[in-house]
């Protein structure tokens, strides 16, 4: 418990980030119920740390006003700007997890006939998803550059080595910035990696696309984690209010009462 109010009271993670470090926690000692019985009573009280309670909030993602300026902003003259734009269109038009990104090799893309990027996600479970024309004619130009070192990541670091977490957090950060000449709105939003998953998602909702269409598209262990995209979908919800007939309701107006007039017209 010390340890966990330290970490919201220091370092000021969230309660959801709070309870994300207790899973561990409750993980690890589980394991140790099997490994020292004679602490049973020291782990169960362990165990039985709640969860703390937070706020859901609605899922992040942005429009494609947005996804333009994004995309729009790295300097395509130079190495960096070629790799930083084909990695956000990537992202964006798949929905890969950050770690799937930085994790592809040049053997895992197929540009050609019948595009695809192969990954293996969660669970070791093997996924394909399909590029679009744009993408691949992006990707395909990209796999072209000269190459930094043999057997190099598919989007490397200047060395020629695998693009860190951190790496792919500041190079995404930099490009919103110059993106928010362009497009203010994006000034308010924070931007992330799995914004962008978010994004593609939300894209494929409005598409018209089902649930679990999009639960296998994003590699979703249950098409029950899809339903937080329908939550925030507005356009669904008002194609809803659209379909419906509402109640009849006419505005009110105040009328004060002979009193008051007479009262104000002696003023």
């Amino acid at each position: 418990m010390a340890f966990l109010d330290d970490a919201e009271r220091t370092r000021g993670i969230t309660a959801r980030t709070r309870n994300l470090r207790l899973t561990a926690v409750h993980s690890f000692f589980r394991y140790v119920a099997f490994e020292a019985p004679t602490h049973s009573a020291q782990i169960q009280r362990v165990l039985a740390i709640p969860a703390k309670r937070f706020t859901r909030a609605l899922v992040p993602f942005l429009s494609r006003q947005e996804v333009d300026a994004l995309l729009a902003a790295p300097d395509q003259q130079t190495w960096s700007g070629r790799r930083d734009h084909a990695l956000i269109l990537l992202a964006v038009q798949t929905g890969l997890r950050l770690s799937e990104l930085t994790s592809l090799r040049l053997d895992d893309l197929h540009v050609g006939v019948g595009a695809h990027v192969r990954v293996i996600g969660k669970g070791r479970k093997e996924r394909c998803t399909p590029l679009s024309k744009n993408t691949n004619a992006v990707l395909a130009a990209w796999v072209r550059e000269p190459t930094l070192v043999k057997n190099q990541p598919l989007f490397p670091n200047a060395r020629g080595t695998k693009l860190s977490s951190h790496g792919v957090h500041y190079l995404l950060n930099k490009h919103v910035m110059t993106a928010t000449v362009k497009c203010p709105s994006l000034k308010s939003k924070r931007v992330s990696p799995h914004v962008l998953r978010h994004t593609t998602a939300m894209d494929l909702l409005q598409e018209g696309v089902d649930q679990s269409t999009i639960a296998l598209w994003l590699g979703h262990e249950s098409v029950e984690t899809t339903q937080i995209y329908l939550d925030a979908n507005l356009a669904i919800k008002q194609a809803v209010l659209d379909k419906t007939t509402p109640p009849e309701g006419t505005p009110g107006r105040y009328r004060p009462d002979d009193r008051l007039l007479a009262f104000l017209k002696g003023l």
